[in-house]
């Protein structure tokens, strides 16, 4: 696919422009800072695509407003007495001197332990959770798909659990594989659930359009509140270079 990507500033609001061979308008507000983005068909011009973003300013800005509102923790150092969200729970983390390989333990409802040596720099200690939370996930992730094939009538070939820095899961629909935000291992199961049905019904539906939205109230009613729920859990810390 040819993509043609450049910048231009509507009313005051850098507007990332990418051209590609697609039939519609899409236009996005990422976070932590309300980056915009709009892609569209290779043949609609700049002054097109200047009125489109015009007819949406007040969602643009109502976005960017949310997102710089929203709270967002402080870099982790992964030390002692930090708090860390496992499946929607805090847990006060202890740093234990370990002189084997790195792991992490759950001691009980309120501590979590990462052992690791007592030199260990902040980035293999975050790497050594961030595998961890990895781990958690492709544990559960594929009782969830079983689950949900026969209910919503696809097949998923493969699934796999990465960081993603705009988010939460994507779905290549040509090879029926789907993709999970390691940040969802500190999310209620509930919103890790929805976020997975939400990729196996783009097998059914690839845009998010009037069939996808009913599709995923027939077979997830409540998905609106645990999306709502989602998005109100504090942002991780990220250095967003994109």
């Amino acid at each position: 696919m040819n993509i043609n990507a450049h910048k231009i500033h509507v009313s005051g609001i850098p507007v990332e422009v990418v051209r590609k061979n697609i039939k519609n308008l899409h236009l996005a507000v990422y976070p932590p800072a309300g980056r915009v983005r709009i892609a569209v068909p290779n043949r609609i011009d700049d002054e097109a695509v200047r009125l489109a973003v015009v007819s949406k300013l007040s969602w643009i800005r109502k976005r960017q407003a949310k997102f710089k509102a929203q709270d967002r923790q402080a870099q982790r150092e992964y030390v002692s007495g930090e708090a860390h969200f496992v499946a929607g729970k805090r847990y006060r983390m202890r740093l234990v001197p370990h002189e084997g390989k790195a792991q992490v333990r759950l001691v009980n409802k309120a501590t979590i332990h990462l052992l690791a040596s007592a030199d260990s720099s902040r980035e293999k200690r975050e790497a050594t959770l961030m595998q961890w939370y990895r781990q958690r996930l492709k544990d559960e992730i594929p009782e969830l798909i079983s689950h949900w094939e026969p209910v919503i009538g696809v097949k998923v070939a493969a699934f796999g659990v990465k960081k993603m820095r705009t988010k939460w899961g994507s779905c290549n629909i040509s090879a029926k594989r789907i993709w999970l935000n390691v940040e969802l291992a500190k999310k209620p199961s509930r919103c890790l659930e929805y976020i997975v049905v939400h990729e196996m019904v783009h097998l059914l539906e690839r845009h998010h359009n009037a069939r996808f939205v009913a599709l995923m109230d027939q077979f997830l009613p409540q998905w609106r509140s645990y999306r709502s729920e989602l998005n109100k859990y504090p942002l991780a810390h990220e250095d967003w270079e994109y």
